[in-house]
């Protein structure tokens, strides 16, 4: 198919009386811009930043290797179900000045060599709103991506809903949406990229269903658009409401994607979603290991634990590497995912995709901060009843795409606040333990520093639970063990000694299978050596499990927790 510039880039005599087709206007800055440089940019101001908004064909063009598109569904027949006065008339000018049959294409094509079902579509075309030709097109590429076992990738663009065809145009969003279920009962991946805008029943419909849901910076995404808030309530927004960043906040989507590596990243998603591993050797991590430590043995001994009480004091230290250290050092290519969904992405809660030695894991971690500035950000490492529900989406997510979880547990304990309570902490924490019993993959919990009552449990519910010698794991605090039993909570010390909390406790007990061993306390000095020794036993784990049948694997987890 031949690719023709945006209307903004068409060559024309500008306000300024340049050359033809020589330069054009930043509509957000101002600024006039070089056409040449734009189009290298991607379509991106190089002054400000702004995204112009794209053709479809220029999307496809963009991100779709040289020469694999193939149009699906081009002459869909048009309808006019409500007889609407001129519609028709409107959809010829359309189609002719566009040379486009509808606000979609849909297709088939490589990116960086990955197979894929695609649809783009065009806000140029009636707004991009979805009437019957949008969702028949879009729907049909969705059935033929799950016959031929396809991911498939749908760019949103619109303004909702068309107006012309009535029910029509709502029932449209019914219809795309069951074949999303189709396709995501058949355990194939959809990406959804949110670009800008996207309102009104695309929103609420296949642009919101993503397996991974991103957009591109600052778009307006929305289900009812901002003119129609204010015209309807009369409230007034606020600055930034339903773009793209306000959504990352809110938990809404996964993140946002650049345009200039939006290929890259496609083709990294849909590698990890691909049911099978990568070529080892062209993945596997070098962890280079600077020999022996440079500590002094006066000084290792020194740092050694000489008592319940100072395991509790190191595992809840700021020196201590925290899990996205390990993460970082263990695994590559990690992309983390936001959100809950619902209202907010809780930082003390990080997940997402990588890989460890080829294998596509995902990877689910309580996260502290390392300063007072960052412990805030994290809210300590205490989770949100929304942090739950992010991790729950993950690992759903991961069992839908048979991959393995590890989660890194370090908390005091979910975070016990009113707006917990209101948004239901303990519905949050039960739901997990409630799931996570009969996952049909094999889950890893390694505690790496606290391990705080319910809160932790709620990422630890696996097949094994590994400790490091100088972590803790406990029904709570010492100080909160102690105020409760004796009513006195500076006997915390005391209460260390008799909670058996410890690693070499808690596997002589039977809850944890391995104790990971720290030559001294953790610390960035021998962070890259535990690392390659934790990532080598992971390994190990995965092999382990990997040729395991899902129900197997379920019910082996029940039986560990069944026996205590």
């Amino acid at each position: 198919m031949k690719f023709k510039k945006p209307d903004y880039l068409a060559s024309k005599k500008n306000e300024n009386n340049l050359p033809d087709g020589v330069w054009i206007k930043c509509e957000h800055c101002g600024q006039m811009l070089i056409k040449e440089d734009v189009i290298t940019n991607k379509y991106v101001c190089y002054k400000c930043g702004h995204y112009f908004r794209l053709r479809a064909k220029t999307r496809i063009k963009l991100v779709c290797d040289q020469g694999t598109f193939t149009e699906w569904d081009k002459d869909v027949k048009q309808k006019d179900p409500l007889e609407f006065p001129g519609y028709l008339d409107k959809l010829d000018n359309l189609k002719t000045k566009l040379k486009l049959n509808d606000a979609v294409i849909t297709g088939k094509a490589a990116i960086n060599g990955k197979a894929c079902a695609i649809c783009a579509c065009d806000g140029r075309f009636m707004m991009g709103s979805m009437g019957y030709v949008v969702g028949e097109k879009i729907t049909r590429a969705i059935k033929q991506a799950t016959n031929e076992k396809l991911p498939i990738v749908i760019f949103a663009c619109s303004g909702g809903a068309r107006m012309q065809e009535g029910m029509v145009s709502l029932m449209q969003m019914a219809k795309t949406s069951a074949a999303l279920k189709e396709h995501s009962d058949a355990g194939l991946f959809y990406l959804s990229v949110l670009t800008d805008p996207t309102t009104g029943g695309v929103t609420a419909s296949f642009a919101m269903l993503g397996d991974i849901i991103l957009a591109e910076p600052d778009a307006l995404v929305g289900f009812a658009g901002p003119r129609v808030i204010e015209q309807t309530i009369g409230e007034k927004l606020p600055e930034g409401f339903q773009r793209a960043e306000f959504l990352v906040n809110h938990g809404l989507i996964d993140g946002i994607i650049k345009r200039q590596n939006m290929k890259e990243t496609i083709a990294k998603l849909i590698s990890l979603h691909e049911h099978k591993s990568i070529d080892q050797k062209l993945v596997e991590k070098d962890i280079k290991i600077n020999g022996k430590s440079s500590v002094s043995p006066a000084q290792i001994k020194a740092s050694l634990p000489k008592n319940e009480w100072d395991r509790v004091l190191i595992s809840r230290s700021n020196d201590r590497p925290t899990a996205l250290d390990y993460i970082d050092n263990i695994f590559d290519d990690f992309y983390e995912l936001k959100g809950d969904r619902r209202a907010y992405d809780d930082k003390a809660i990080v997940g997402g995709l990588a890989y460890l030695y080829g294998k596509p894991v995902t990877v689910i971690a309580h996260q502290k901060g390392r300063n007072t500035k960052e412990n805030i950000k994290r809210n300590f490492g205490m989770p949100q009843p929304e942090g739950y529900v992010k991790a729950l989406r993950l690992m759903k997510q991961a069992e839908k795409f048979n991959r393995p979880i590890i989660t890194f547990i370090d908390t005091p304990g979910a975070f016990p606040g009113k707006t917990s309570e209101e948004h239901g902490q303990g519905q949050a924490i039960a739901n997990n333990l409630f799931e996570m019993a009969n996952l049909k993959v094999p889950v890893l919990s390694i505690v790496i520093g606290e391990g705080g009552s319910g809160g932790a449990l709620a990422l630890g519910v696996a097949n094994e639970v590994w400790m490091m010698e100088n972590a803790t794991y406990s029904i709570l605090s010492p100080e909160g063990f102690a105020s409760i039993l004796w009513k006195d909570a500076s006997l915390a010390s005391e209460a260390a000694k008799v909670m058996k909390m410890t690693a070499a406790d808690l596997h002589k007990l039977g809850i944890v299978e391995k104790v990971i061993k720290e030559d001294f306390p953790a610390c960035e000095l021998n962070l890259k050596e535990i690392s390659y020794n934790m990532a080598s036993s992971i390994s190990d784990f995965l092999d382990k499990y990997e040729d395991e049948d899902p129900d197997i694997i379920a019910s082996k987890r029940l039986e560990r927790f069944y026996s205590y």
